[in-house]
């Protein structure tokens, strides 16, 4: 670790602890109040100062450990085992199966060379860069059960294309996150429509007909989309992504996190890949395992929330009650199975080459799931321990008799929570129960409150270098995790910005019974803020 990076590390660590105590030892209280945001915030400020996560998301948790434990070093040291790294592998120890079996799928498939088959299909089909974009934006959308399925999956088969248009991996990093999530949250089938479903407590409503109902108002979601398609036709970037655009374009350099995959790249031995001309995999080897993935990975999520509801439900009710921790595992252990015994009866790899992809897989994902667990520590200290639900209610209920504006508090208000624990769906947890309340069922603001909720929390998530969809995206993307956030940052916050104006837009068009022109009218301020970047950024290049 460079001295710049453990300087900052120790003031602010230092500094922090000793103002905790200080105001331990003067009586304060700290879960429930402000104090419950700061750990997550000071893992944040270090990530962004010193570009390195690992020891920024660490004492972030130790942190919120020393403030759970009221300054006990032996109760630190208690909730830190238990409570937050313990309790965070026990929390995902699905998603991290989920993880070790799609990275040994993604390493079948190139061991097979059928991603290199589909990178020169796709040299002769998808001739642009404009192209390349939107046919990674497209995969993203059919992708739509589940966002980590749709990061890593995405990654791992349009790198080869993106690589060669000269995209840089950043931003393919952006074209996954920006895909993944908000395309969950419309999807009537996704496992994020379960889990919204589950937070939902209504009399009148059920929960997947409330998010069925919400959809059309989830307008970071929407207008995201929108954004993508526009700027890969417009094809211009502003911001920090423009650097790593004009570099990428110019000299070649993708930003490529793994310099083993910048080799690879370059030379397809033999040992790695198989012979390079001809080699065997062809374009069918990768199409037929991703539609195995997809198509058992969805039976599996079916079938585990039939099971959960006791059979003989409708598809919908399924989604509603399944649990994606174990349904995405479940399915993908069983597409593994038969992906390996489809390519080996294909005889595009040996059952030996298969049986060394397993580790190479694992490894493939040990910066994503330390990441991860490091991340899920952190939001167990703060949405656990320290309780930081209890403030933000304190507030949302403060700010109830301003109905119209509401809208637009609650999604800044879910950008914050979301962008401060790094999860969506922990902040829509907090927050629907609480929207529930303050808006009235029979309200026309009430759906757009609660898409207003959800909407906050993805841009939250978006923006936070905490964020798991965040880190799933940079692991598909093989790229430098905070270089994918700082790059995604003005877009995320460009999106948000015009998301709190149509926000605002409807709780005041609700006076007139006219909410539902708030969404063109996004769609129209999105596209025109474009056209106008773009002038400008065009401008500026012709100084």
């Amino acid at each position: 670790m460079k001295k710049n990076t453990v300087l900052p590390l120790a003031i602010i660590s230092v500094a922090m602890i000793a103002i905790i105590a200080a105001v331990h030892s003067s009586g304060g209280q700290f879960a429930g109040t402000a104090w419950a945001l700061v750990p997550p915030f000071i893992a944040i400020l270090l990530a962004l100062i010193t570009k390195e996560a690992y020891s920024s998301l660490f004492i972030g948790v130790v942190l919120g450990a020393f403030m759970a434990a009221d300054c006990s070093f032996t109760g630190t040291a208690d909730i830190l085992t238990v409570d937050a790294f313990t309790a965070a592998v026990a929390d995902n120890a699905g998603i991290l199966i989920f993880l070790v079996l799609l990275g040994i799928v993604v390493a079948l498939v190139n061991k097979s060379g059928a991603s290199r088959a589909f990178g020169e299909w796709a040299k002769k089909h998808i001739k642009t860069r404009s192209g390349a974009m939107l046919a990674t934006f497209a995969l993203g959308v059919f992708i739509f059960i589940d966002d980590y399925f749709n990061c890593l999956t995405v990654g791992s088969v349009m790198a080869p294309v993106t690589d060669a248009k000269k995209i840089s991996r950043v931003k393919l990093a952006y074209l996954i996150d920006a895909t993944a999530a908000p395309v969950c949250m419309i999807a009537p089938v996704s496992s994020w429509a379960a889990a919204v479903s589950g937070c939902v407590e209504s009399e009148t409503y059920t929960g997947f007909e409330l998010f069925i109902r919400a959809i059309p108002y989830n307008f970071y979601s929407i207008l995201t989309l929108v954004f993508i398609v526009t700027i890969a036709i417009l094809g211009f970037d502003y911001g920090k992504m423009s650097e790593f655009e004009l570099k990428a374009e110019k000299t070649g350099d993708l930003s490529i996190l793994d310099v083993s995959l910048e080799d690879e790249k370059k030379e397809r031995t033999l040992k790695e890949d198989g012979p390079a001309e001809p080699h065997k995999g062809k374009l069918y080897d990768l199409i037929i395992p991703i539609l195995v993935l997809i198509v058992i990975c969805i039976w599996a999520l079916v079938r585990n929330g039939s099971m959960a509801l006791g059979g003989n439900v409708s598809i919908a009710e399924a989604f509603s009650a399944t649990d994606a921790y174990v349904g995405l595992p479940w399915g993908s252990f069983i597409a593994l199975v038969l992906i390996i015994i489809y390519l080996t009866a294909r005889k595009v790899v040996t059952f030996d080459e298969a049986m060394e992809c397993v580790p190479k897989g694992f490894i493939a994902m040990v910066p994503a799931m330390t990441i991860l667990t490091l991340a899920t520590a952190l939001k167990n200290m703060t949405n656990g321990a320290l309780d930081a639900a209890a403030f933000v209610e304190s507030i949302m209920q403060g700010a109830g008799h301003l109905q119209w504006a509401l809208p637009a508090i609650v999604f800044i208000a879910a950008c914050v929570i979301a962008f401060a624990t790094g999860t969506s769906w922990g902040t829509f947890g907090i927050l629907i129960p609480i929207v529930s309340v303050i808006f009235p069922e029979t309200s026309g603001l009430f759906f757009v409150g609660i898409s207003a909720c959800l909407a906050g929390a993805i841009c939250g998530d978006h923006c936070s270098p905490i964020s798991d969809t965040t880190i799933m995206s940079s692991a598909g993307a093989h790229c430098n995790h905070l270089d994918h956030v700082s790059t995604q940052l003005p877009y995320a916050l460009s999106v948000a910005g015009i998301s709190f104006f149509c926000y605002l837009l409807a709780g005041v068009l609700e006076l007139a019974g006219l909410t539902w022109l708030s969404i063109p009218a996004g769609i129209v301020i999105t596209v025109v803020f474009l056209i106008v970047m773009k002038m400008v950024v065009n401008k500026k290049k012709d100084r």
